[in-house]
């Protein structure tokens, strides 16, 4: 069996699927990056393997890299906000978050 596009993209779509149900349905917020992380990762797939199956040259592998590094500094800007809500309310429940902006 030779692996080709399609499959690619069949499992780029179940992980985007997985990212989604887990955003929705999670209240933890180290639950949410997760998702939002496999989200990005099912985008990096799909950029990967439309750059190698179609003949558009190396701008999905640039791409990637370009999804790759928004990644990190997201998970470290996110895990910073966690922290502290999480000094301040001693729980990082995203529904006990919405008190802060009072």
């Amino acid at each position: 069996m030779i692996i080709g596009l399609p499959h690619y993209l069949i499992v780029a779509a179940v992980l985007f699927s997985l990212g989604i149900i887990c955003v929705v349905s999670r209240r933890n917020a180290i639950g949410l990056l997760m998702g939002v992380e496999l989200i990005l990762n099912s985008a990096n797939i799909n950029l990967v393997a439309f750059a190698r199956y179609v003949e558009s040259g190396i701008s999905g592998q640039v791409f990637a890299l370009f999804v790759i590094v928004l990644a990190a500094a997201e998970a470290a800007v996110a895990m910073a906000i966690v922290m502290a809500i999480y000094r301040h309310l001693r729980n990082i429940d995203t529904a006990a978050a919405v008190n802060l902006k009072e």
